[in-house]
């Protein structure tokens, strides 16, 4: 037995590891793996051809996933005065200026997503080692530093996500739950793979899609031809 268990055994033993599979087809298999007892989320990995060295071949961005993501996204919200309590009503789940950044920093970090306005960014800014290493940095590229914030809530409680090249220039994304119809996830799927195609830098060279793969949250990986995925 491996050191993920039985029920992973069994899993990847119905996977096979040479066959690339077309997107609709892996996405059928992966949702028919997760067999754990809570709703598995089911992940995107893309190797993209790209140097993540090189400042112009970042590839990040953010996409609306026309399906959902099938989660409660938490969210914290810098800002004061009018604009936060606009995010209020919006739903954030956190709001403040000073008094959420000393949360933070005692180590409250209990959100999914972080948006800022751009004149609380000198205190968000300090947050950098609290926020960094679980990329919830606010950024205006993916649209969490932004004049109105409320819209931005509303946005990433509505299936939003973001993402961003890790430095193997892998993007990891999440498409939707192992709950979701096939059609649900396959619009979400293609949805990502188009903003990353409408993404690639001019200087990439070769093939742009290196690698494409699906997993459950406990499942084993499932390849998809990178050819075929909106197949």
């Amino acid at each position: 037995m491996s050191k993920y268990g039985k029920r992973y055994d069994d899993a990847a033993a119905r996977v096979d590891p040479h066959q690339q599979y077309a997107g609709t087809e892996a996405l059928e298999l992966v949702r028919t793996l997760a067999a754990a007892k809570f709703d598995e989320s089911i992940d995107l990995v893309v190797r993209l051809g790209v140097d993540p060295r090189k400042a112009e071949e970042m590839v990040r961005g953010t996409v609306t996933l026309p399906s959902g993501t099938g989660k409660d996204v938490k969210v914290a919200v810098f800002a004061q005065g009018e604009a936060a309590t606009a995010a209020q009503e919006a739903g954030a789940d956190y709001v403040g200026g000073d008094d959420l950044a000393a949360e933070v920093e005692g180590g409250m970090l209990d959100f999914d997503v972080a948006i800022a306005t751009p004149d609380m960014m000198p205190t968000v800014g300090r947050l950098g080692r609290s926020l960094g290493p679980r990329g919830l940095m606010p950024n205006p590229k993916s649209g969490t530093v932004t004049d109105d914030p409320a819209k931005a809530v509303k946005d990433f409680k509505g299936g939003k996500v973001e993402f961003r090249t890790d430095r193997h220039a892998n993007v990891q994304v999440p498409v939707g739950k192992a709950s979701f119809e096939t059609p649900a996830l396959v619009a979400n799927l293609a949805a990502v793979i188009e903003e990353l195609e409408r993404l690639k830098p001019s200087s990439a060279k070769g093939r742009y899609l290196r690698k494409v793969s699906l997993s459950s949250t406990m499942g084993p990986g499932v390849s998809i031809d990178p050819s075929r995925v909106s197949e």
